[in-house]
């Protein structure tokens, strides 16, 4: 949209996409909007009960339910912990879209899959600036090219080292990569663990042999330095959504190149 007209953010970088609250200014961003672009209720939970009322007069593109994108499986049991996500099938009636992992823009592959259908969208919508929109098109592809290049060549040094995320949020950019994910430690935040639980966790660590154990930014860091005690673990962070990243056109590359220095920075 880049020479045409800004997009709203409605959730930051440092918002929950799953407990999030709209401010008044927000709903009324969504009613006046022509397009409203958003992952799928997996992800933007709060936002789905407002869409689905059906007073919204804005065109809805769904990430998660565009063709041709190479959805995977959510991976759940055995040394993957159980998704914090609201159920689908509970709530939306949607079976399918819980079997799916949504966290799909860790990939540049899906990303410029998705440039490409967003942006048919916005010429369907506003054909009066299609050059423009083609334009950009071509640009941000050409971008999304070279990054992937680049993610790819500094990954390869790192592959096959095992390592233990805080939920399993990179399962895209995993198989993007050739990554050695080995498990994950996945605790609610408004759960501390017991003792128990921390034994159980440090147990499955030392078993998987994991050379990093990575901590989130919106989560305590204290919980992943308690799991490294006592073993040869290092510990990291990775940040799936830009929690302190400036929203604009250049905030995408400077998340997916900072989830791959932190990568290697701790597992090098």
């Amino acid at each position: 949209m880049q020479g045409v007209a800004e997009p709203r953010l409605l959730i930051t970088g440092q918002q929950s996409p799953h407990h999030f609250s709209l401010k008044p200014s927000d709903m009324r961003a969504i009613q006046e909007a022509q397009l409203i672009v958003w992952v799928g209720p997996t992800i933007e939970t709060p936002l789905a009960h407002i869409l689905e009322k059906g007073e919204i007069k804005a065109q809805v593109v769904s990430l998660s339910n565009l063709q041709h994108l190479p959805l995977l499986p959510t991976r759940e049991g055995g040394e993957w912990d159980e998704h914090d996500h609201h159920s689908a099938e509970d709530e939306h009636g949607d079976t399918e879209a819980e079997s799916k992992d949504s966290h799909l823009w860790l990939s540049p592959l899906i990303a410029a899959e998705i440039v490409q259908q967003v942006t048919d969208t916005l010429i369907r919508l506003d054909s009066t600036h299609a050059d423009r929109y083609e334009e950009n098109r071509r640009g941000l592809l050409l971008r999304l090219q070279q990054l992937d290049e680049e993610l790819a060549h500094s990954l390869s040094s790192i592959q096959g080292k095992p390592y233990v995320v805080f939920h399993d949020a990179y399962h895209y950019f995993e198989q993007r990569y050739q990554l050695n994910a080995v498990g994950s430690v996945s605790i609610s935040p408004e759960r501390t663990p017991g003792a128990r639980r921390v034994h159980e966790l440090r147990k499955k660590i030392s078993r998987l042999q994991a050379r990093c154990i990575f901590a989130e930014p919106q989560f305590e860091p204290k919980l992943i330095h308690t799991l490294a005690e006592g073993s040869s673990a290092k510990t990291g962070q990775l940040d799936p959504l830009g929690n302190d990243l400036a929203p604009g056109p250049d905030a995408y590359f400077q998340l997916m190149r900072r989830l791959s220095q932190n990568l290697i920075e701790c597992l090098k």
